[in-house]
């Protein structure tokens, strides 16, 4: 039972983040429009049916039925159609423009929708109205302030929490030495015993030095003990507040050599190559290690290019996702994740005990500070009715009314779309 709760749990805190990032994502549109003046209609979090909302001044603030998206509603967010054009997409009739292409229609029905949102003589309150520098402050508002949020969960993640690095305890020490090969799980007869274990190295022990070396990384006693295959070495390690000296011998080993992504690596004969190097038997104990604040937007970058990739390459994801799905595949395990996959993360990760509570909290922060990650890229792809879209068609205007080799630009996309080269939205 306390499973299932602690997992109803874990989805729980993953709804209300994405609920608190979207409505904090409106804000950040919300805030700039009023401050220019613009005229704020709405400000829903969610879609679908409305089930509150309250008035204050001239906005409607409430929550809709479904918890996956919001918005707001600003005046004249289309400017309207200034003359009809006449040509292969529109055609005059009856003083309105009708089209002939989906395109066309959505276009129209857009401009309409927003002209329904215009009252009279207040036609200077509307978006669309606004110098292109306001505009573009509009619409980055929601991105960025995703970015800041995203920011400030990292810190807590990296300099909170810390993360989980290797120490210079041991936390495992085998009890014989296998082949490469084996898959035994357990020591059988005649078995060699591990020179870690032979030497008595036990987990916990701290190694304090290695042959006179002052060990301070894990990797750096792993280099040591690899060039030592068949050499005594004298470890000094701290056991129960107490220095001990042992005396291990590293034997030779050949171990399969491996790339940078893990792979075995093989020769031009398809064979595997392996290297010989010195082996004790012991493994490193995990331990969290809180980050300096430098370490914050770096971790940010890295995730921003993560999500942009996935983004980019996301059509050829998508299709192998269906392969899997429906051809009987086995799905990437990088693959793009619904929001109800990310749900299930959490829900499960807040549900196993055996990862330390400290962790799943951690863990919980991280995927909130990844999905406001996703929501800060994905809406800057300038596409409609993306964010992105209204800042690139910002653009286009404002570089088209002020440089004339922009204007070619706009001229050019007006050709392709049959649209106003002043009206880059639809």
């Amino acid at each position: 039972m306390e499973t299932v709760l602690l997992f109803i749990v874990g989805i729980l805190v993953v709804v209300v983040g994405l609920v608190l990032s979207i409505g904090l994502h409106e804000i950040g549109h919300l805030v700039p429009a009023k401050r220019f003046g613009v005229k704020v209609g709405q400000y829903m979090i969610g879609f679908g049916p409305t089930i509150w909302s309250r008035r204050k001044g001239e906005t409607e603030y409430g929550f809709k039925a479904i918890p996956l998206g919001g918005y707001i509603s600003m005046s004249g967010m289309f400017p309207p159609q200034k003359t009809a054009e006449v040509g292969v997409d529109a055609v005059e009739s009856r003083g309105r423009t009708s089209t002939t292409s989906l395109f066309g229609t959505l276009t129209q029905d857009a401009r309409e929708a927003s002209a329904e949102t215009v009252s009279a003589g207040e036609e200077e309150r509307t978006f669309y109205r606004l110098a292109v520098p306001k505009r573009i402050v509009i619409m980055l508002g929601g991105p960025v302030m995703n970015l800041l949020i995203a920011i400030v969960l990292f810190g807590v993640v990296l300099c909170g929490f810390g993360t989980q690095q290797l120490s210079t305890t041991v936390g495992s020490v085998s009890e014989c030495v296998l082949p490469a090969t084996s898959t035994a799980t357990s020591c059988p007869a005649g078995a060699t015993r591990a020179p870690g274990a032979a030497a008595g190295l036990t987990a916990g022990d701290k190694i304090l030095s290695i042959d006179g070396t002052r060990i301070t990384s894990w990797n750096q006693s792993t280099r040591i003990i690899q060039k030592a295959s068949g050499k005594s070495l004298s470890f000094v390690v701290e056991r129960r507040g107490q220095k001990t000296t042992l005396a291990v011998t590293p034997i030779k080993t050949l171990p399969y050599v491996t790339d940078a992504n893990g792979n075995v690596v093989t020769d031009s004969a398809g064979k595997k190559e392996t290297e010989q190097v010195g082996f004790v038997g012991i493994g490193s104990a995990y331990e969290r290690v809180q980050q300096p604040v430098s370490a914050v937007l770096p971790a940010v970058g890295s995730n921003i290019a993560g999500v942009a990739t996935l983004i980019v390459h996301l059509p050829e994801r998508l299709v192998n996702v269906g392969q899997a799905v429906f051809g009987g595949g086995t799905r990437e395990a990088n693959g793009p994740v619904s929001v109800v996959g990310v749900g299930i993360m959490a829900g499960q990760i807040a549900s196993t005990d055996s990862v330390p509570i400290v962790d799943r909290v951690s863990y919980l922060v991280s995927l909130l500070a990844s999905l406001n990650i996703a929501l800060f890229v994905f809406n800057l792809v300038p596409l409609m009715p993306l964010d992105g879209g209204h800042v690139a068609g910002a653009i286009i205007e404002g570089c088209a009314g002020s440089s004339p080799s922009c204007s070619g630009v706009a001229i050019r996309v007006r050709s392709i779309s049959r649209r106003p080269c002043r009206s880059p939205w639809p």
